[in-house]
């Protein structure tokens, strides 16, 4: 039986060997080209997305590399931003003829762009402007500057008394503002971006909070006042801090105690501010890639704006372009320009600028003028 079984397994052996050497020479050629047909395969697909790889480096490069490219990604950010944010326009109008103010008595240059950034205090029905500020683009010195403006600075109203500057809003919205700080500090604004403080906490949560460091007298009137609306959330310490949205409002809204550092009263809330908007930045810029267009998304869905998609595109452009990595800030009134007295013309408390004081201040910032060449821009208005 084993001799049979090793005679048949002879006799396969054999058969397998003649049918080898008696195979068409068809049939042994696709054998021997079948693994070299499956390198040239793989050599082509190689090769094509060598080429794919390549001609989308030359895209990039073309987009990115050159002017005209960028524009396409200004446009593109632009149109994303435009179709996210709340617009609201002076006089309800056309976008562009909303932008065309009086500029009469006010100084306006084609290098640089002037936004006022303000935010929207509501209480018992009043509507009244905590934060303010002129955020400038100047593409003559290359720069970013921010100018914050105290609320209680004593201003005239066009159309009413003087009163504070925070009041504007209460009476007149975003136009009657925007009316009242041309005339009062004479710089052209070309738009403005506001929130109020519900938005607010809701930006600084979806950031993932901040982090903030609270000198010892600030964690403690943090904790035992409202500022800080929810109880909750009184729990703050001296030192670093990672804060909410409701816990870096009230920090923001402090004035009654000094700041980290020693500043007090309106000039400690303005630090407070400047630091905060720093901190949001910060916590922004490192979100997660993948979350990050979405997050931008919900963030720009609380912001309100008058800016259109074109002004939004070339002010993007001015501060790329510019390469403007730098941010400048300034106070008005400036130190030693100013009064604070009691009361002034019925109102309590209120701050009395030297106007031609801190205007030439304000124009040496914004413009990047000398003092010299301030004074005469001023002198030109008045005439």
């Amino acid at each position: 039986m084993q001799d049979k079984n090793i005679e048949e397994l002879l006799s396969q052996q054999v058969n397998e060997i003649m049918d080898e050497q008696y195979a068409t020479k068809e049939q042994r050629a696709t054998r021997i080209d079948r693994p070299r047909r499956k390198k040239k395969k793989k050599r082509k697909l190689l090769k094509f997305v060598g080429i794919l790889v390549a001609l989308l480096l030359i895209i990039i490069v073309l987009i990115v590399g050159t002017k005209g490219g960028r524009g396409i990604i200004y446009r593109k950010a632009s149109e994303f931003i435009y179709g996210n944010v709340n617009q609201e326009l002076l006089d309800g109008g056309d976008m562009e003829e909303d932008k065309k103010t009086d500029t009469q008595g006010v100084r306006t240059e084609e290098y640089v762009m002037n936004y006022l950034i303000f935010g929207i205090e509501e209480f018992g029905g009043a509507k009244n402007t905590d934060t303010m500020m002129i955020a400038t683009i100047n593409t003559k010195d290359d720069s970013i500057k921010v100018t914050s403006l105290l609320r209680d600075s004593y201003v005239d109203i066009p159309g009413y008394k003087a009163n504070k500057l925070n009041s504007a809003y209460s009476r007149g919205g975003a136009k009657l503002l925007i009316e009242t700080i041309e005339q009062n500090y004479k710089v052209k604004i070309d738009g403005y971006a506001s929130v109020n403080f519900e938005s607010f906490e809701k930006i600084v949560d979806l950031v993932g909070g901040v982090t903030i460091e609270l000198g010892e007298e600030e964690a403690k009137y943090l904790n035992k006042t409202n500022y800080i609306s929810k109880k909750k959330n009184r729990n703050v310490k001296p030192g670093v801090n990672k804060l909410n949205g409701n816990q870096l409002m009230g920090y923001v809204r402090v004035r009654k105690v000094k700041t980290l550092g020693g500043a007090n009263n309106d000039y400690g809330r303005v630090v407070r501010q400047q630091r905060a908007l720093t901190a949001i930045f910060e916590s922004y810029i490192k979100t997660n890639v993948l979350k990050l267009p979405g997050v931008t998304k919900e963030i720009l869905g609380h912001v309100n704006t008058n800016v259109g998609e074109k002004a939004i595109a070339e002010a993007m452009e001015a501060v790329v372009e510019n390469r403007m990595t730098s941010l400048e800030t300034i106070r008005i009134p400036v130190d030693g320009a100013f009064d604070a007295p009691k009361k002034y013309n019925g109102i309590g408390y209120p701050i009395v600028l030297n106007w031609e004081v801190n205007r030439v201040e304000l124009y040496k910032f914004i413009f990047g003028d000398t003092e010299e060449e301030a004074k005469e821009a001023l002198a030109t208005l008045k005439e």
